[in-house]
């Protein structure tokens, strides 16, 4: 899933892709290299100026419909805690909704069905959209993210969204310190025991950044790690910033997993 956001303020590429010909271009670049998913996000997740509904809307709606006419085969995901938004990007061609903020919105799942969109469902820990978590407690993070997580697919499943649409996020970061994302990582082979198909998004995030001392420019050999890591226990899809290099490392755990085969076998076979 590669991240495509139209923000002038985000975190890691600071508005690369804001201007909309630089994210169309970005988008085929992406497919090129080995994207399945994309995922446009039209609010930067943290802290930040306000953005309005009309002004979200205003720098999705409109792209999204351009990215399926440009791209018909493409899975788009719209990056919103929105329903409002939900409901506009549906209508416009977008596949999966993904609600990193869980449910805030009360009308997101029914959003989402209205328009036959997936939809992820997130782990925030109580916290508000666009808030940074202070000193967040768990008895256990992992028991607190599946009992979340899955409540959340339980109802969305009940407002109408197909149960094969579905994706729970444990979401790194958000609503969890460096320790609790760590911790996460380690044990999401108990996420994907749930039986739903977990996504992670660790590209970048703060906790490689403070586990290894490094800018968010200087992490893409620490989200490789943590993306491997994340695909040998069973993760299904992985929000990544650097889709050439994710592509290669995922591929590889695939053929270590036995899930796929390798590109090639000629070394001393020939």
């Amino acid at each position: 899933m590669a991240i495509v956001n139209r923000t002038p303020d985000s975190f890691f590429d600071r508005g690369a892709t804001f201007a909309t010909g630089k994210a169309y271009d970005a988008i085929a670049q992406a497919v090129a290299d080995g994207a399945d998913l994309v995922d446009i996000g039209g609010v930067k997740a943290g802290y930040g100026e306000p953005v309005s509904e009309a002004e979200e809307l205003r720098r999705t709606v409109d792209f999204v419909a351009g990215i399926r006419a440009r791209h018909p085969d493409l899975v788009i995901s719209v990056d919103t805690y929105r329903s409002g938004v939900a409901r506009r990007v549906g209508e416009a061609g977008a596949d999966l909704i993904n609600d990193t903020w869980a449910g805030a919105d009360p009308e997101m799942a029914a959003a989402a069905a209205e328009t036959g969109a997936g939809l992820v469902c997130s782990h925030v820990g109580g916290l508000t959209p666009r808030t940074d978590p202070h000193r967040m407690a768990y008895d256990d993070v992992v028991a607190d993210v599946i009992r979340t997580t899955t409540a959340l697919a339980g109802k969305a499943v009940a407002a109408g969204v197909r149960r094969d649409a579905i994706v729970i996020d444990p979401t790194h970061d958000f609503g969890k310190n460096t320790l609790q994302s760590l911790e996460l990582t380690r044990r999401l082979d108990e996420l994907v025991a749930t039986g739903w198909p977990v996504l992670v998004a660790v590209s970048n995030k703060d906790f490689i950044g403070e586990t290894l001392d490094l800018p968010p420019g200087r992490r893409g050999s620490g989200t490789l790690a943590a993306l491997s890591v994340s695909a040998w226990l069973g993760a299904r899809v992985f929000r990544v910033h650097d889709v050439p290099a994710a592509r290669q490392a995922l591929d590889l755990i695939a053929v270590l997993r036995g899930a796929k085969q390798p590109a090639g076998t000629r070394r001393s076979l020939a």
